[in-house]
């Protein structure tokens, strides 16, 4: 059976080692090496080497450098793209809550910067980035989600200038190349 390495970075090394101390407290007896693969993935950030490996395998299979973007699940960007044709345009409304707040970003990136838009520009530019037919359900989405502004007489919107995070990071970085 041939081994798959996988990389592993921890970006401060007491932070690290306190969190393994803490780990190794609350097991009784010596842990075998699922254990330590197990609490060594959680001091991480991730819910256990299961995950870690899923996520790494669909960092690979997206090709993207593994320092840049440390705890990005990219299983849920890959399943995010998945929504998306090669030119940007959302093709379905994902099912889950926390991939529709990661699609939003990419329709986010296609507004101006600082500029007004009158509502009718705004749908304009969903209606062009959307496959499934529902502007509106974006509009409404985007401004609750805090992407968007919208003046007291919806008229005029604006795109909230904000650091996306680091998922929606790696989904714009993907969706670009």
């Amino acid at each position: 059976m041939s081994r798959v390495v996988h990389p592993y970075h921890a970006a401060d090394i007491s932070a690290l080692a306190k969190s393994i101390g803490r780990e190794l407290q609350k097991v009784p007896d010596k842990p075998g090496h699922v254990e330590l693969l197990n609490i060594l993935s959680r001091s991480v950030g991730y819910r256990n080497f299961q995950h870690f490996r899923a996520s790494q395998s669909a960092q690979s299979r997206l090709s993207a450098p593994p320092m840049e973007e440390a705890n990005v699940d990219f299983r849920v960007v890959e399943a995010v793209l998945r929504c998306f044709d090669a030119k940007g345009v959302l093709l379905r409304w994902p099912s889950k809550t926390s991939h529709q707040r990661l699609s939003l970003w990419l329709l986010w990136a296609a507004f101006p910067a600082d500029c007004d838009l009158e509502e009718k520009q705004v749908n304009d530019l969903l209606k062009a980035r959307n496959g499934f037919g529902d502007h509106v359900l974006l509009r409404r989405e985007m401004v609750n989600n805090k992407l968007l502004s919208r003046s007291q007489d919806c008229r005029l919107y604006r795109r909230i200038e904000q650091r996306p995070p680091p998922e929606a990071l790696a989904l714009l970085a993907r969706a670009k190349a």
